[in-house]
C-alpha cells in the first residue's frame, strides 16, 4: 500500500449524476419545464420563493433516495491512504460524505442543500431543515450560536420557512448564480494550497467553466504534480492535463486509485 502524498480532488456535478441526480445542464436537468439555472438565482427566490422552495425540497428528496457510487467510495479510499487529502466539491449533496470522506477532508465549495439560513438577518445563522433533516442540530455549524441561536426545532413549519430570530425568509444554504462563494470555504482551500505543492490532482466530472476551478487545479499541481482529469467530455482543464481519462467517474475512478494506492 502506497501513500499517495498531498492530493487534491476536485468533483462536479458529473459525478452525482451517476448517482441518478440531475445535473442544471442537459434534458434531465429541467424540472416541470423550468430551467434550473434560472431558479437558482436570488432574483428568482425574490419573485416566487415558493417555488423555489418546491424545488429544493423535491430536489433534497431526490437526494435522499439516491446512493453513493463507485465514485464517490473510490475517493473515500484515497482519502484514507493519501497523506493529505483534500476534497473541493462543487456538488451541494452529501453522497461523499455518507461514502465515507470525512467533513474535515472536504470544502462544498457551493453550500448544502440540506442546511437552511435566513435571507436577511445578520446573524445568518444556518440552520437544519428540521422538517427533513430532524437528526441534526445546529450546535456545530459553521456561523451558529449554541447557546443563544433558535434551534431547528423552532423553524416555523409552513410552506415556507421563517427565521425565529428575525422572521424573514429562510433560504436554501447553497450558493446561487450570481453571489459571491462562501469566504471560510475558500479560505480552507487557499490555505490548503498554501502548505505547498500536490503530487497528484484528479478533477473528475467537472464542465470546469469557473475559473477558480482551473486555477485551484493549475496551482496545485505546479513543481511537476500529476494531473489527471476524469470526464467524458473535453473541458477548460483537458489542455493542461497530464493524462486524460475519457468515461464516467464511477467507472474510471475506481480503477485509477486502485492503481494509485497499490501500484
Amino acid at each position: 500500500m502506497t501513500d499517495a502524498g498531498r492530493v487534491l480532488v476536485i468533483t462536479g456535478a458529473g459525478v452525482s449524476a451517476e448517482s441518478g441526480i440531475p445535473t442544471f445542464r442537459g434534458e434531465d436537468g429541467y424540472w416541470r419545464n423550468l430551467d434550473p439555472a434560472k431558479l437558482a438565482t436570488p432574483e428568482a427566490f425574490a419573485r416566487d420563493p415558493k417555488l423555489v422552495w418546491e424545488w429544493y425540497r423535491e430536489r433534497r428528496q431526490c437526494i435522499r433516495n439516491a446512493q453513493p457510487n463507485a465514485a464517490h467510495a473510490a475517493i473515500a479510499k484515497l482519502a484514507q491512504r493519501a497523506g493529505d487529502l483534500l476534497l473541493v466539491t462543487q456538488n451541494v449533496d452529501d453522497l461523499h460524505a455518507r461514502a465515507g470522506l470525512p467533513k474535515e477532508k472536504m470544502v462544498q465549495i457551493h453550500g448544502d442543500i440540506f442546511l437552511s439560513r435566513c435571507s436577511r438577518c445578520d446573524w445568518r445563522a444556518e440552520l437544519c431543515d428540521a422538517e427533513e433533516r430532524g437528526t441534526r442540530n445546529n450546535s456545530g455549524l459553521a456561523g451558529a450560536r449554541p447557546s443563544t441561536g433558535p434551534n431547528e426545532h423552532e423553524i416555523q413549519q409552513t410552506d415556507l420557512p421563517y427565521c425565529a430570530r428575525c422572521h424573514a425568509l429562510m433560504r436554501p444554504g447553497v450558493v446561487w448564480f450570481g453571489e459571491q462563494l462562501p469566504w471560510d470555504e475558500v479560505r480552507r482551500v487557499e490555505d490548503y494550497l498554501g502548505r505547498g505543492a500536490c503530487d497528484l490532482v484528479i478533477v473528475a466530472g467537472t464542465t470546469a467553466t469557473f475559473g477558480y476551478i482551473i486555477d485551484w487545479a493549475l496551482r496545485a499541481s505546479t513543481d511537476g504534480g500529476q494531473l489527471i482529469e476524469v470526464n467524458p467530455d473535453e473541458t477548460p482543464v483537458s489542455t493542461f492535463a497530464t493524462q486524460r481519462i475519457h468515461e464516467p467517474a464511477a467507472i474510471a475512478l475506481p480503477r485509477l486509485i486502485d492503481q494509485i494506492c497499490n501500484p
